[in-house]
């Protein structure tokens, strides 16, 4: 890939400067707040399924953060070097979910331990494809005509538990909805901060609704909308720092390894990798440096040794987070400094145990109300990486109709067909647990056809792979 120049950018802070430390400070947190709705909602999403109690929930969430600050610090010191937040990504989210459906039975705590063993075994991948330089050779051959399929399927996938958590308590989880989708289609146009905090802001509204609701006694402690913080006066100030019994290192136990989950979490890994590679255009034109093909390879390594770490602390597998990207872009502060106080910030707050209990007292109507709006938003994004790639043409159209419905389709017929072989039963299971990850059928079948079916690069949208912006798949405009 040939290194180009970007248009000189006129930045508040540099690469290098050094604001002072009170302005640090805030930047470092204006950074965190940004990050913070969409890494708290994973936690919050994957915990009710894997049947955790608030105790287990608050670390989570708290390990969350924790894994967000080291692999964000490893990326800007080791990586790209340029200021890329990293947090948890929701393109694991169809992997995850398949993984608690086959172990929820055994406890979220075990369910964990499969998990980390997926992320870890996942990130070598990804180390080995960056620091060998392989992606820069490989991605030619994933187009958009196979991950607009696969990160649409991230969000249409999870359609079956939006509306019932919801429907817990409507009048909560319609609040949420409606908050989140008054704030940033009607006021964020207006205001700039609605447009900053959407999901944020209607969490807190519909959150400080649901508490004053319990404490009026308007709903009872049996209603699933009722806020309780009896399991914040028993947490902890500070996290146990030992290691196994919810420590800091490796939580939930010792990393469990099935061939059949490391195969359906690689699904999120490539849609990761993709997303990060256009992070990494858009982070260079925000500040005026188009990363080299050594620094792309060098952070798409350094994501991977992320990885691994989170796989350690008891996190969620992490990547960049473009929204962060858009706010170097808004505020001219590209100050790695800064980006380093924000990293330290995350892990501190991962630190206080406290933080943690009192995000685990979101009642699941609210959590059910961003699962409507955010997984809709996911699906669109996926579609939208299709507008590069030429939407006249009967070859893709079928390709991308065809794995479109199959990662539909496919898990649904997996939820009552379970395959064994008597000779080789972990491929068994391998092929179930592929099988039933919609975003593992869409890649496998879509990166075959669309390599083995005659196309142009014009025709598969390959032509401008290195202008993406983000995983919206956006063209820079001709000031850019």
């Amino acid at each position: 890939m040939s290194t180009t120049s970007s248009k000189p950018v006129d930045l508040n802070y540099g690469l290098d400067d050094v604001p002072k430390p009170m302005a640090s400070l805030g930047l470092g947190i204006q950074h965190v707040l940004t990050m913070f709705g969409a890494t708290v909602a994973v936690p919050l999403i994957l915990a009710e399924p894997m049947g955790m109690s608030p105790d287990q929930l608050a670390i989570l969430v708290s390990s969350v953060m924790i894994c967000s600050g080291v692999a964000t610090f490893i990326q800007v010191r080791f990586g790209t070097r340029l200021p890329i937040i990293q947090g948890v990504s929701f393109a694991f989210l169809g992997p995850f979910f398949a993984i608690i459906a086959a172990t929820a039975a055994q406890g979220g705590q075990v369910t964990m331990q499969y998990i980390a063993g997926a992320i870890i075994a996942g990130a070598v991948l990804e180390m080995v494809i960056g620091y060998t330089g392989l992606f820069g050779k490989i991605r030619r051959f994933i187009s958009p005509v196979v991950i607009g399929p696969v990160i649409a399927l991230i969000g249409l996938a999870l359609f079956e538990i939006g509306a019932p958590n919801a429907a817990q308590n409507w009048w909560i989880g319609g609040l949420t909805i409606a908050a989140a989708l008054g704030f940033s289609l009607i006021l964020a146009p207006r205001v700039r901060f609605f447009s900053l905090f959407p999901i944020l802001l209607a969490v807190v509204l519909a959150y400080a609704t649901a508490w004053v609701l319990s404490v009026t006694g308007a709903i009872g402690e049996d209603n699933p909308a009722y806020v309780s913080f009896s399991a914040v006066g028993d947490a902890p100030w500070i996290r146990n720092l030992a290691i196994e019994d919810g420590g800091i290192f490796l939580p939930w136990g010792w990393p469990q390894f099935t061939l059949g989950f490391v195969l359906a979490v690689l699904a999120g890994y490539l849609a990761s990798m993709i997303e990060s590679f256009g992070d990494y255009h858009a982070i260079g034109r925000a500040v005026g440096q188009d990363p080299t093909e050594k620094q792309i390879n060098r952070g798409i390594g350094a994501e991977g040794v992320g990885c691994f770490a989170t796989g350690l602390f008891g996190g969620f597998a992490s990547t960049s987070y473009t929204e962060n990207i858009g706010l170097v872009a808004l505020t001219k502060v590209a100050s790695r400094r800064v980006t380093y106080v924000a990293a330290g910030l995350l892990i501190i707050l991962g630190l206080g145990a406290k933080f943690g209990a009192v995000i685990a007292t979101i009642p699941t109507p609210i959590v059910g109300g961003l699962y409507c709006t955010l997984f809709g938003l996911i699906a669109a994004i996926g579609i939208s990486n299709l507008t590069r790639a030429d939407l006249t043409s009967q070859r893709n159209l079928l390709i991308i109709g065809f794995i479109l419905f199959m990662g539909l389709s496919v898990p649904a017929y997996f939820e009552n067909v379970e395959i064994h072989i008597s000779w080789a039963e972990w491929l068994g299971d391998a092929i179930t647990t592929v099988g039933s990850t919609g975003m593992a059928v869409a890649a496998i079948l879509g990166l075959i056809l669309d390599n083995v079916i005659p196309g142009t690069d014009e025709e598969r949208g390959l032509v401008s792979a290195a202008e993406t912006q983000g995983p919206v798949g956006e063209r820079p405009t001709s000031e850019s």
